[in-house]
């Protein structure tokens, strides 16, 4: 094989795992695979959660490099669990690099859940979150609701580009401003309990635990970008929620 064709297909590979949620250490992992078992035994990967940059030396002694941009990041652990298991099975099943190629592309190309599945598991997901936390069967019937809202909200946002610090800030807003309504119509009766439970939709769980095995795998910068990320995550929750309930708080006296 061409060792373009060897280093682009590394490149790809790795691109679409770190798109979908992959830490940066399986990343590299899977890049060093493909490029050993296609004959590149001298294989280096520098991975952050924004880009690849990976270089080879074939067997003239020429080094090739290449770079790859990461723009999207969301979390799709089945395309994650699949490029993992591609890589490994490369030798041993003695694939060749258009079976490799076909392959990657039907993973990359797998479709998500549909939205309404997305919205109706995130409603039963905030509606429990509520239970979770001392809410009742009122605030666990508000919060059914109110995740809804949110999620549908987050994926129509996303959908036209918004930005993600928005998003959140948004969902943490829409969240307290529903609460405190169906609290004041007698709906639901915990206030804290609802918008805890609905925000929990929000939180950066991934990124948060991405960011302690990076660090841990000795990868400090991929750490530390993925705790920031996580970090501002939380602080556009708190903003969005803290607003609102700030301004309730000031006009409404809080009850």
């Amino acid at each position: 094989m061409d060792t373009n064709e060897i280093i682009h297909l590394a490149a790809n590979a790795g691109k679409v795992m770190l798109e979908n949620g992959g830490e940066t250490y399986r990343v590299e992992e899977t890049i060093d695979r493909i490029c050993k078992a296609y004959g590149l035994p001298e294989a280096d990967s520098y991975v952050t959660t924004t880009g690849i940059i990976l270089s080879v030396r074939d067997h003239y002694g020429q080094t090739t490099s290449i770079v790859r941009r990461i723009k999207v990041r969301t979390v799709d652990l089945e395309k994650v669990s699949r490029l993992n298991d591609l890589s490994r099975n490369i030798t041993v099943r003695g694939l060749s690099a258009d079976e490799v190629k076909e392959e990657l592309l039907k993973i990359d190309n797998t479709p998500k859940y549909s939205t309404r599945t997305i919205v109706i598991c995130s409603s039963l997901g905030a509606a429990f979150f509520t239970l979770l936390f001392g809410g009742n069967i009122f605030d666990f019937i508000v919060s059914l609701f109110v995740g809804g809202i949110i999620k549908w909200s987050s994926i129509k946002l996303a959908n036209i580009n918004v930005n993600e610090f928005f998003i959140n800030s948004l969902g943490g807003a829409m969240a307290a401003i529903l609460a405190i309504i169906a609290v004041n119509f007698k709906l639901g009766t915990h206030v804290d309990k609802i918008i805890i439970g609905s925000i929990m939709l929000l939180v950066p769980g991934l990124a948060i635990t991405n960011a302690i095995r990076d660090t841990i795998a000795g990868d400090l910068l991929a750490g530390i970008s993925r705790a920031v990320e996580a970090f501002l995550i939380a602080i556009a929750i708190a903003v969005g929620s803290g607003i609102v309930l700030r301004l309730w708080f000031i006009y409404y006296g809080g009850i």
